[in-house]
């Protein structure tokens, strides 16, 4: 495998409250669009952007980023999230017994789902992490989220936003050992910048940025030797470097998705810390952040043909008032 770049040296891991809040100061991205602003970084995927995106469908093949939504998933009840039940109301056999009251015959099947919203692929809402108190763009967090939902930046706002240019870096082809990195192992600036520049693909303003780590390929292997998600949620994985932040406020980008489930490096680079680099991303860049991100398929592909980017939709489910969301995106080349 690669050596690791180094890391950079100004990350001093005894001062997580320093670094979170010199980043924020030099990232902040408040009053950017304006005082009532509710979308953040979408405000960079414009009508040219996605007319750019959808330009980039050349063959018409298509690839499901989600992960199924079933009780198999990979959460194990952290912070009561659990995985989705599947429940049916009316079925094939209520209608052959006649038990559903309709006439001339007819019978149909009818179900509901009970889940947590970022129990699978999902979006993390503008309203899902705060900073110091504050929400996005400056906003007391109580009076943005309360017991009634996010009352300003709730995932509806950006329901029709997220689609155009998608790229995907594929960072574990690029450095790892058959194409997936270690656990902790913290991917910086310049491994991203490395990794674009060997896939010969840029990355833009508004663009949507996929970031291919290949933990969920590990993950399936534990799945399939019986050893279940085997820490897949909420446990050590490689992810960004908090270093990062700058490279995600100055590249523009719309939005950025990874295969894991915390998007940044785990354990945190800190000695004492809990996901720093959400705290400066989400609140104070406005950023869009997605996770558990399905993208072996659309990587084999794009490894395949030599094209690493693509037309992306990822409309989240509209819950009015939610702090994220599940989506089915789907990348079409």
């Amino acid at each position: 495998m690669p050596e690791p770049l180094d890391r950079p040296d100004r990350l001093d891991r005894l001062d997580p409250e320093g670094a979170v809040q010199a980043a924020a100061k030099r990232c902040s991205n408040w009053g950017r669009w304006g005082q009532d602003d509710r979308i953040g970084t979408l405000n960079f995927l414009d009508e040219a952007k996605r007319r750019e995106g959808a330009g980039l469908v050349r063959r018409g093949a298509s690839f499901s980023l989600a992960l199924p939504f079933d009780t198999k998933g990979p959460q194990n009840g952290w912070r009561r999230r659990t995985n989705p039940v599947h429940t049916m109301l009316d079925t094939g056999t209520d209608a052959e017994r006649g038990l559903q009251g309709f006439p001339h015959g007819l019978g149909g099947a009818d179900d509901v789902v009970f889940m947590p919203l970022q129990c699978s692929t999902q979006w993390d809402g503008l309203g899902h992490i705060f900073d110091h108190g504050k929400a996005w763009n400056g906003r007391p967090a109580g009076d943005v989220v309360t017991s009634e939902g996010d009352l300003v930046t709730g995932i509806e706002t950006v329901a029709a936003l997220i689609a155009g240019r998608g790229v995907l870096l594929d960072v574990g082809r690029t450095l790892g050992e058959h194409g997936e990195l270690p656990d902790g192992f913290a991917v910086t600036t310049e491994h991203l910048t490395r990794t674009a520049s060997e896939q010969g693909v840029a990355v833009g303003r508004g663009d949507l940025v996929l970031v291919r780590t290949g933990r969920l390929t590990r993950a399936r292997r534990d799945l399939a030797a019986g050893r279940g998600w085997n820490g897949y949620a909420q446990g050590p994985a490689p992810g960004l470097s908090f270093t990062t932040a700058d490279w995600l406020h100055d590249s523009e980008i719309a939005g950025i998705a990874t295969d894991t489930w915390g998007f940044e490096v785990r354990p945190n680079e800190f000695e004492v810390a809990f996901q720093p680099l959400h705290q400066v991303a989400i609140p104070n860049i406005g950023l869009f952040i997605g996770e558990m991100w399905d993208l072996d398929a659309l990587a084999a592909d794009c490894a395949g043909d030599g094209v690493w980017e693509f037309f992306l939709t990822a409309a989240p489910i509209p819950v009015t008032g939610a702090v994220g969301a599940p989506v089915n995106p789907v990348a079409i080349k």
